[in-house]
């Protein structure tokens, strides 16, 4: 007979340390949903955030999963999973906390079971909030300065966004600067907005145009990379963003956990993109599982547990400007 698992989904709210601004939005709080499933001897854990503009919130989170529940305690697999729920962060949950699980029954560390080499350390940007330009340069050099790479949140206002930007590189002139201008451009404003980050030598340009404006980018040449995020949510977004985008934003609240992420990283690199690894926001429980795919990566932007308040111990631990997983956080045989 086998043996059923026992599946507990917690709520939990982790406050920021202050507030964070995006195009459209300011964030105060990173509310998850926690997920183990145990086998009586090893437990595996899991954390989804969910994609606020899809209104996967923890409600909605707590709901998928708990319609799984049954499957789960009677031996769901990860395979089946992917076809038992759609993309979201309560697949992400229930997902990375199969993996662990797996993990610590075989006595074989996530990454080994992922077909990867040993994680190593990860230069990852870190992420100013769209604020007044002086107050971001003063962050980049206050709030940051041991980072290598700074990721600049846009709000769809040129002027102002390139004020933001120049003040940001003359304050960390040797800086490595990606912006993400979270859907906050129209294809009118786009060359004028790629020549301004060209004077100020940045190097990524991430998700301009509302999603379903894909198309717009047809045809349009731009001399900085364009990354999707919004406009790529999983696999089955992968096939139709050479053309348009030269760079995926994989994001394991978006696309449903650590297996589809993984098949995405490996399709875009199959189709010729580039590979970027984000987060929405969450703690280092949902961080573990994206460094492992941030070692496919080009772009790793992995920040979020730095936003917190306080974060779960122990943690991803952030230092010269890198990222690095212990073996206690998640996925191996000490957590």
């Amino acid at each position: 007979m086998v043996h059923r698992l026992a599946l507990d989904v917690r709520e939990a709210n982790f406050a920021y340390a202050k507030p964070f601004r995006i195009a459209g939005h300011v964030f105060t709080q990173s509310p998850v949903v926690e997920v183990s499933l145990s086998d009586g001897l090893h437990i595996g854990r899991g954390e989804g955030g969910g994609v606020f503009y899809l209104n996967d919130d923890v409600a909605t989170m707590t709901a998928a999963i708990e319609s799984v529940r049954e499957a789960l305690e009677r031996g769901l697999s990860r395979a089946a999973l992917q076809e038992a729920l759609p993309p979201g962060g309560g697949r992400n949950a229930l997902d990375c906390a199969l993996w662990e699980l797996e993990a610590k029954a075989s006595g074989v560390p996530v990454w080994k079971l992922a077909g990867l080499p040993p994680p190593r350390p990860l230069r990852t940007t870190f992420t100013l909030g769209a604020d007044d330009p002086a107050v971001m340069a003063r962050g980049a050099v206050e709030t940051f300065p041991e980072a290598r790479a700074l990721k600049l949140k846009l709000t769809g206002d040129l002027d102002l966004d390139v004020a933001r930007v120049e003040a940001v590189r003359v304050a960390r002139p040797g800086c490595w600067i990606g912006v993400d201008a979270n859907q906050g451009y129209g294809i009118a404003d786009l060359p004028a907005l790629v020549r301004a980050m060209m004077r100020l030598d940045i190097s990524l340009i991430e998700q301009p145009l509302a999603r379903g404006r894909e198309a717009d980018l047809d045809g349009f040449t731009s001399q900085i990379p364009i990354a999707a995020d919004e406009s790529v949510l999983g696999l089955a977004d992968v096939e139709a963003m050479p053309g348009r985008f030269d760079v995926v934003n994989i994001k394991l609240d978006k696309c449903g956990g650590l297996t589809e992420a993984l098949a995405m990283a490996r399709r875009a690199r199959a189709l010729g993109l580039g590979v970027m690894v984000g987060n929405m926001m969450g703690t280092s429980l949902a961080t573990a599982p994206a460094y492992l795919v941030g070692q496919y990566c080009d772009v790793v932007d992995l920040d979020g547990p730095t936003f917190l308040a306080a974060d779960r111990q122990p943690g991803i631990v952030y230092s010269d400007g890198d990222i690095e997983c212990g073996d206690a956080v998640w996925g191996h045989l000490a957590a």
